[in-house]
């Protein structure tokens, strides 16, 4: 099983640093020239894409031949992603550059899993190999790598292998940050308590409405994530109005482009922690989830279709669900929801219930929270199980983790009887 940590990584000296940096930057340098020389071949029907000069002379000694071949491979990784995606008409565009000089790059390298090494322990260090040219200039030994601290209590200490490490200067956070893949043994992996199930309600507002067979219930809130997300868009919009004709790009817009995603899949990955770690502690082994492509063009707005796709970016979320779910042996499966935002779970009726914001109401005297609701009516399609529901537990983020929000879901506990006589 496929896993990875990320973890700060601190120079230990001013050199130190400069040395690190002199190496992302040759890394970004030699991308840049491999990715044009790839880029000229594209445009010429008598060369070879695949086919370029010999660079490990010119950047061996600053970089290590080992990284200047995995830079390399890299990028015929990014090409041949490239053509995969243009066979299917799915290409927006050739591998791009790392900045430039003028501009600034984007420091960044990647090193061969047998060129360092990752110690763990109260004096956490990344060793990392460097050109021997660099280690005469800063005074270290032919068989000495640079010796780096490391900060960040990794998700896997042990493991089998260890894959290529991503090595770059983070803009936003103003330090060094490193990922390293590892690959996990199954049999280290912890296991489901029971055999229970519960189904996810994805949203364009509330991100996720999860109702358990167990008759609990969990509200994961996304308008103020969204809000930021739209913000931090806009700006970029500003900006690219303001670039000169023939520029499409800056180091500006880069950094707020990486920004927004960062934020985004930070709140992803917590939530798909936080939601698994509670579904797992209540015994559930099953979670269905509703693919949202035989609904959006039909019964959503623009609006939520442009969270959704935009922001929300619900395939990637379902990766990252499934991956943590693997980790607790539990299985995520994907099925239609077609009619769940609709359905009264009263009287059945799709025609003429009424949304609006977070509240379903219908003639027949039903009114709760929309999301919730739909994720009930989902799950009892699969599970033909139907239970009373405890009161639904309301998530926040506040930019570092998911926490319980006091404010309750008051259409539920206003005008369901079951949630009322629950909850209290």
């Amino acid at each position: 099983m496929k896993r990875a940590n990320t973890f700060d990584v601190i120079p230990q000296s001013s050199e130190d640093e400069e040395l690190l940096r002199r190496l992302l930057d040759a890394s970004a340098a030699l991308w840049n020239e491999i990715n044009y020389e790839r880029r000229e071949h594209y445009e010429d029907p008598d060369q070879d894409v695949w086919e370029i000069s010999e660079y490990r002379g010119r950047y061996g000694g600053t970089l290590g031949a080992s990284t200047v071949q995995q830079i390399e491979r890299k990028n015929r990784e990014a090409w041949r992603s490239f053509f995969s995606l243009k066979k299917k008409g799915e290409a927006n565009g050739k591998p791009g550059f790392w900045g430039n000089a003028e501009e600034g790059r984007e420091l960044r390298t990647y090193i061969r899993n047998t060129s360092y090494s990752v110690k763990w322990g109260k004096y956490s260090r990344l060793e990392i190999l460097v050109g021997q040219d660099l280690k005469d200039e800063y005074g270290l030994g032919h068989r000495e790598r640079l010796r780096l601290e490391v900060w960040g209590e990794p998700n896997w200490k042990e493991y089998d292998k260890q894959g290529r490490l991503e090595l770059c200067w983070d803009e936003q956070a103003r330090s060094f940050r490193a990922f390293q893949p590892v690959t996990i043994d199954t049999s280290r992996l912890a296991h489901p308590l029971a055999s229970e199930e519960a189904a996810l309600d994805l949203g364009a507002n509330n991100l996720v409405a999860c109702t358990t067979i167990t008759g609990q219930q969990y509200l994961y809130e996304g308008r103020d994530m969204f809000e930021r997300f739209r913000e931090t868009t806009r700006e970029i919009a500003r900006l690219q109005s303001l670039l000169e004709d023939g520029r499409y790009s800056s180091h500006r817009i880069r950094s707020l482009y990486r920004r927004r995603t960062r934020r985004r899949d930070h709140a992803q990955d917590a939530l798909a922690r936080d939601l698994i770690e509670r579904l797992h502690s209540e015994g559930i082994s099953t979670v269905y989830v509703g693919a949202l492509t035989d609904v959006l063009d039909t019964h959503w707005s623009v609006e939520s279709n442009a969270k959704t796709h935009n922001f929300w970016a619900f395939r990637q979320f379902i990766d990252r669900l499934a991956c943590t779910a693997e980790e607790y042996g539990i299985s995520v499966e994907v099925r239609s929801e077609a009619w769940t935002s609709q359905e009264c779970p009263q009287c059945g009726s799709t025609e003429r219930t009424t949304r609006h914001r977070d509240t379903l109401t219908c003639p027949c005297g039903f009114e709760g929270h929309a999301d919730l609701t739909a994720s009930e009516t989902f799950l009892r399609r699969q599970t033909d199980v139907a239970r009373s529901m405890a009161r639904p537990v309301r998530l926040k983020w506040n930019d570092h983790e998911w926490s319980e929000s006091p404010r309750s879901c008051s259409n539920e506990e206003r005008t369901n009887p079951q949630v009322a006589s629950v909850g209290r």
